[in-house]
């Protein structure tokens, strides 16, 4: 009898050390908490804390409500070290952080707490502001607890997901919900551009950079973003996806310190309920290509003003941002299937992904003392350059990528395209240099700014 009781005691208590350990799968478990896997998660989730020196203004009229902004400019530039907190997720045994651009771009001093209180130093490998993504390395040849990265494509609308990180700088914490959108473009804070998981788990400042995991506890998005009018969190919060974060880890380890995205050279917008119905397609959605650069990969896999590109390697595109997002987890020198719709007819064409080419070469210079605008630094307008600034694809001439002092003081700025100098059309930096060392007496340039023509003229 004793021994049949002793059996059933030791039968209970590891039922109960088996339901305590197991992972949360059905709404009966649920019950039992998330605690495992918070245990199993939260060690390769970081606190960082951040210095960089930034320019500041002071201005005498700092403070005023009425005289700051119109003399906002006025006063010297003095640096002054700005401090930034959030979070990062390890993905490596090596010491491979992700975070995001804005918790640790551009910072000069990176310290990074685990929670087991070890404090490392960190240097940033592979940074973009765009994508509001970074890269660190840890300062240590220890080897670090690291989450794994699950393929984002297969999330779902209403899976249970935890987010943890570092809000208001408490320390570490755990917030629960679900995945409740996916494909949101367009719609997050800050710097951020391009496709997100959207989440109702509460997110908030000091949360970005963190983990956001399934019930397995894998990563599927690195928390970035909310959406709120009080500055916390009203449960709208947005997750970079982790395949994206795949392709930042692969190319900083193959030593890029930029991230290289693939060049469409297309520019085309999403089809609505009307433009659908001109087209001649069943229902809305893809992208209407409205215009097609000459060297284009895909102008030359065939494509043509008017087709409408539906799919990306067989997920739906409705925005460019989406197939923008597509081609960059697809990686550079991949081939992606893309679906189009062409007078009514479905089409499937291959394209080869690379960055934007550098021809013809940039001829990028400065311009000498004794040109009538010194210290411009110029650089000839070619794919990349169109990529770089966001220019309509047709864009010819010049780009100043640097006024200097006197360029700065007659108005140019940074990303002002030079057409034509006293009449004469640009097309080189040499050229431009050599007019503007012709000037006699007085000066005239034709600009393009944005979608502006602006003619400036001068007297020397």
């Amino acid at each position: 009898m004793f021994r049949v009781v002793l059996t059933c005691l030791i039968i209970s208590v590891a039922s109960v050390v088996t339901a305590q350990t197991k992972v949360p799968r059905d709404q009966v478990e649920i019950s039992l908490g998330f605690a495992p896997l918070v245990k199993q998660a939260a060690p390769a989730v970081v606190n960082i804390y951040a210095k960089k020196v930034v320019n500041v203004r002071s201005s005498p009229f700092q403070g005023d409500p009425f005289f700051e902004n119109l003399f906002r400019d006025l006063g010297k530039s003095q640096p002054q070290v700005q401090n930034s907190l959030g979070s990062g997720v390890i993905l490596s045994s090596d010491g491979i952080v992700v975070s995001n651009y804005h918790v640790v771009g551009m910072s000069t001093d990176i310290r990074v707490h685990l929670n087991d209180l070890r404090e490392f130093s960190a240097k940033v490998l592979l940074a973009d502001e765009e994508a509001d993504l970074a890269i660190l390395q840890l300062d240590t040849s220890e080897e670090m607890p690291f989450l794994e990265l699950r393929n984002s494509d297969g999330v779902e609308v209403g899976e249970l997901v935890l987010a943890i990180g570092n809000p208001f700088g408490v320390g570490q914490t755990v917030s629960s919900g679900i995945v409740s959108g996916l494909a949101r473009s367009g719609v997050a804070t800050g710097n951020a551009r391009g496709y997100f998981l959207q989440t109702d788990a509460p997110i908030n400042p000091g949360n970005s950079g963190g983990a956001l995991i399934d019930v397995n506890g894998d990563l599927i998005g690195i928390n970035t973003s909310i959406l709120t009018r009080s500055g916390g969190s009203n449960g709208i919060g947005f997750a970079i996806p982790s395949r994206l974060v795949a392709q930042f880890v692969e190319q900083a380890r193959a030593g890029h310190d930029v991230f290289m995205r693939p060049w469409a050279g297309m520019f085309g917008q999403p089809v609505d309920a009307d433009m659908a119905n001109g087209l001649g397609l069943a229902r809305p959605g893809g992208i209407a290509i409205s215009d097609l650069h000459s060297v284009s990969p895909f102008k030359k896999a065939g494509l043509q003003p008017g087709d409408v590109i539906v799919k990306v390697d067989n997920h739906p595109v409705n925005t460019p941002s989406e197939m923008i997002f597509r081609m960059s987890v697809a990686g550079l020198g991949a081939e992606a299937e893309i679906e189009m719709v062409r007078d009514g007819v479905v089409e499937v064409r291959t394209v080869k992904l690379d960055v934007a080419p550098e021809t013809p070469a940039r001829n990028t210079l400065e311009t000498g003392r004794r040109t009538a605008v010194p210290g411009l630094i110029l650089s000839r307008v070619n794919p990349a350059v169109l990529w770089q600034y966001g220019f309509p694809l047709g864009t010819t001439g010049v780009v100043v990528e640097n006024t200097g002092e006197v360029g700065a003081r007659i108005g140019l700025q940074p990303g002002d395209v030079l057409r034509a100098i006293d009449g004469q059309e640009v097309a080189d930096p040499k050229e431009a240099e050599q007019a503007l060392r012709d000037a006699r007496q007085r000066l005239t340039m034709e600009v393009q700014r944005g979608a502006q023509r602006v003619v400036m003229r001068f007297r020397l």
